[in-house]
């Protein structure tokens, strides 16, 4: 069976159905969520979260800021209310002000850490997508830049942490390769 098929049956268990793409950076995950956007936007109006936008800085991406912001999210998605979240500047190092998320059917999470143990009960289903670290970091390089390759190096220490500490490819629905 075909990925977008295979959610559109786990997406009917739901009311209020949540997707979680997660796995290490470089993988592709951003691209699969625009891709399974616009496949399940043909049935639910779709809305993607980038946990980019939630992270608190490099140092502390994994902190209460983005578990708080997930369960939020995914708790007033599935009783159909509004709610704001304070998306991250990278450039000032702070969070903006609150911003009204739109009402959608089916909320994609898309991201390192979006399949945490924090909000898996709440996951209709979860995707993890593989990639080998330097092959994800040389992907990341080219698209973001050499200028953030020691940050980059940081990061691969600390998601491979967070990986580990919420067991997130075994608990995943689907495992892609890349």
């Amino acid at each position: 069976m075909e990925l977008t098929a295979a959610l559109f049956d786990l997406c009917k268990s739901s009311s209020r159905p949540i997707i979680a793409i997660d796995g290490p950076a470089g993988a592709g995950k951003t691209t699969l969520a625009e891709h399974l956007s616009a496949a399940l936007s043909l049935k639910y109006k779709c809305t993607t979260l980038h946990m980019d936008d939630l992270y608190n800085g490099w140092e502390n991406a994994f902190d209460h800021h983005l578990s708080d912001a997930l369960i939020g999210a995914c708790r007033a998605h599935q009783k159909s209310q509004k709610f704001s979240l304070s998306r991250y500047n990278w450039s000032s190092g702070e969070y903006g002000p609150a911003e009204e998320i739109s009402q959608s059917d089916l909320l994609i999470l898309e991201g390192v850490g979006s399949m945490q143990n924090a909000i898996r009960p709440l996951l209709s289903a979860s995707i993890w997508i593989d990639i080998e670290a330097r092959a994800g970091l040389a992907r990341v390089l080219v698209r973001d830049g050499e200028g953030i390759s020691q940050q980059m190096t940081d990061w691969l220490i600390l998601q491979e942490q967070h990986f580990r500490e919420n067991d997130s490819q075994k608990a995943a629905d689907f495992v892609l390769s890349n």
